[in-house]
């Protein structure tokens, strides 16, 4: 017994100075710790390199070339601004959207800033920042096959063929609230809607307010069945899990140009006026 004791307390001496060890050293520790974050955190990383890398998606009015063959739209002047607050130059680059996640945690950019809704499913690969936008589904349908159609229960049939992009969040709302309607999918959002114009499908789903935009640009064969959306989705800039640093300042200068008024005026712009379509190919 005596042995069992002494062999008890030697055990007890020896956990309590490993936790005083530990305790003496854990500041040392966290403070490294937090400086390794910091020093490898995106923004960091941008602020060295001098250049924010954007990954994106072209499609109306968010991102759009001109007819120099320059981007613009909504998103090319948040990107801008963003770098430009930074101090540092700006490189888009434009990626599928169905790969434009999967671009992102392989380092192929820095944010993506692209008209992404923020999604339950899309938050456990990436970290999304406050919203700075706010967008919902629209449809646009073929006046010869959707010729009196009001209503989503108008598309909810078996016979009914409609389009979205693939990997959109038009995608969930068609099966959410037309899941009897045929799908197809497409990697070029202009695909889709020219599917439409064609007489292969009888409507594209999309976020507002392209399905609008395409209706005005081609009257004789479109219509919006619905006037405005039917859902509402939260717009955020996206990272790599983890980057809490960089997501915090994302969410300080998203809080400052969305104050100052700065976001709301050029939503205006992109959404609200024709000012920009002259330019556009």
């Amino acid at each position: 017994m005596r042995i069992k004791s002494r062999l008890l307390s030697e055990v007890i001496w020896v956990g309590m100075a490993f936790f005083l060890f530990v305790c003496s050293i854990s500041p040392v520790l966290a403070g490294e710790l937090q400086n390794k974050l910091v020093a490898e955190s995106t923004i960091e990383q941008v602020m060295k390199r001098g250049v924010l890398k954007v990954g994106m998606s072209t499609f109306v009015p968010w991102a759009m070339n001109d007819k120099k063959g320059q981007l613009v739209g909504f998103e090319i002047d948040v990107a801008k601004r963003l770098a430009n607050d930074l101090g540092v130059k700006v490189e888009f680059i434009p990626t599928k959207w169905a790969g434009i996640i999967p671009a992102l945690l392989t380092g192929k950019f820095d944010v993506i800033i692209g008209g992404m809704s923020i999604q339950p499913g899309r938050s456990q690969k990436v970290n999304f920042s406050i919203p700075y936008d706010y967008t919902g589904q629209a449809i646009v349908a073929s006046k010869q096959l959707a010729a009196g159609f009001k209503s989503l229960a108008d598309f909810n049939k078996p016979e009914v063929t409609l389009t979205a992009r693939l990997g959109s969040t038009s995608v969930a709302a068609i099966k959410k609230f037309m899941p009897m309607a045929r799908l197809r999918l497409f990697d070029d959002e202009s695909q889709a809607y020219q599917e439409v114009i064609n007489g292969r499908a009888y409507a594209m789903v999309g976020s507002a307010p392209t399905p609008a935009f395409q209706a005005l640009k081609y009257p004789e064969t479109l219509f919006n069945p619905i006037p405005g959306t039917f859902t509402k989705e939260p717009i955020a800039f996206a990272v790599r899990k983890g980057d809490y640093d960089t997501i915090n300042y994302f969410n300080s200068w998203i809080t400052v140009v969305a104050a100052e008024g700065w976001l709301k005026e050029r939503k205006h712009y992109w959404f609200e006026t024709n000012d920009w379509k002259s330019s556009i190919q």
